[in-house]
């Protein structure tokens, strides 16, 4: 099974793709959108919809996911994360594969073990899964990864029950 994975943001939204067995993981691609501040926002959620459409091309990934919204103190902040979230949710529904939702804390767990794990944590487990040499450099990607791990895992557990 291939998994894209998205994990995303207003500056950096990551990605990344996996194949897997449910016992094996193998790293497909991996990678962040990257956009400016300075630029309108508008724009801003333009890149990441290309960029987005263009990794599910690429990849032709049999599910997608996704992290869930999480509620930040900032309003603001959090109302731009969900036109982005919206924006990935679209490039999804186009693409027509089927999409999975997980909170933060069932990526974690699903991962490392522990649900209030820190990123350092997730990027070693995630380096560790997939047998890299190194972590993942972009926390965006690494994070994205995990999301994909955590589909992939539960993915396995609800075709075996």
């Amino acid at each position: 099974m291939k998994v894209l994975g998205i994990d995303c943001g207003c500056e950096r939204t990551g990605y990344g793709a996996i194949e897997s067995d449910g016992r094996t993981y193998r790293l497909l691609a991996n990678g962040t959108i990257v956009t400016s501040p300075r630029e309108p926002f508008e724009l801003r959620l333009l890149k990441i919809a290309l960029g987005l459409r263009e990794q599910i091309r690429e990849v032709m990934p049999d599910a997608i996911a996704i992290e869930e919204v999480f509620y930040a103190v900032n309003v603001k902040t959090a109302l731009k994360l969900s036109h982005v979230r919206g924006v990935a949710l679209l490039a999804v529904a186009e693409a027509g594969v089927p999409l999975a939702e997980y909170s933060a804390l069932e990526v974690k767990s699903s991962v490392v073990g522990y649900g209030r794990a820190e990123k350092h944590q997730v990027q070693r487990m995630v380096a560790s899964l997939l047998k890299l040499a190194a972590p993942v450099e972009s926390e965006d990607a690494s994070d994205a990864l995990a999301i994909a791990i955590c589909h992939a895992n539960r993915a396995v557990l609800a075709a075996v029950l």
